[in-house]
């Protein structure tokens, strides 16, 4: 069985953020960077599943030079070879954008299985992988929480929503965007970061078409810190029936606490 999973780069999760000055995104040079947290679980799960299954396990990520630290990170734990889309803006590309670089990059390795995280946690879109899956032609299924291939059929468990869940028999080849927490991460052993430094890793380069602006190219105009304001009313006009009457109207029609 050949996987390819998908991981990302992202910034850590306790780093101070600050808005750069084109207000389009913000101040990298103070970060410190990270992998995705359910692409960490998409890799977990692909090499359960080599283990179960043999083949190969192919990790996939694009951006520049830094990224190499979540491949090789990758190769420790496990993974079989890497492919390295390299490009300086790639981070930043739009859901389709991505999906397009990737699917190019990935679509001659003809895998049985892609796998990534729900969603990334830096711009949370949650729509690279099922747009993907949409350009290679394949099935996919999302927030993904179990995977049994132990039997004749490939079956997933799918979280719902309300605390439903929904198992499901998928044909393969097909992608599957994994939910955090659906098995303990592996860590890289002393063993392993020795043997990722002879671990080939494949770089491409996207084509010029895809990193063109278009109709679609998604790009940010502005983020900027919510706003802290607040208001202060006050009702009645000194009579405190009418004043509780208005309260009680603002509470079920405002605040929609009953």
């Amino acid at each position: 069985m050949k996987i390819i999973v998908l991981m990302k780069q992202v910034p850590n999760k306790d780093a101070i953020l600050r808005i750069n000055r084109e207000e389009k995104w913000i101040e990298e040079g103070d970060l410190s960077f990270e992998v995705n947290e359910s692409d960490g679980y998409a890799l977990e799960e692909s090499l359960r599943l080599r283990e179960k299954k043999g083949g190969e396990v192919i990790v996939c990520s694009m951006g520049p030079q830094r990224v190499k630290s979540v491949i090789k990170d990758a190769l420790a734990r496990g993974a079989d070879r890497a492919i390295h889309i390299v490009g300086d803006n790639l981070a930043h590309a739009g859901p389709y954008a991505a999906a397009r670089i990737l699917a190019e990059a990935i679509r001659e390795e003809q895998p049985d299985l892609v796998m990534s995280g729900l969603q990334s946690d830096d711009y949370g879109y949650a729509q690279t992988g099922v747009i993907l899956a949409e350009l290679l032609g394949l099935p996919h299924a999302t927030i993904v929480i179990e995977v049994d291939a132990s039997g004749e059929q490939f079956r997933v468990k799918r979280e719902l929503e309300s605390g439903w869940y929904q198992w499901y028999t998928m044909p393969t080849p097909a992608l599957l965007t994994i939910q955090s927490g659906i098995n303990p991460i592996r860590y890289a052993s002393l063993k392993g970061i020795m043997a990722a430094k002879k671990k080939e890793i494949r770089e491409v380069q996207p084509a010029a078409e895809a990193l063109s602006e278009g109709s679609d190219f998604q790009s940010i105009k502005r983020i900027y810190f919510p706003q802290k304001t607040k208001q202060t009313q006050f009702l009645g006009d000194g009579d405190a029936k009418k004043g509780a009457a208005q309260l009680a109207e603002k509470l079920r029609t405002e605040a929609r606490i009953f």
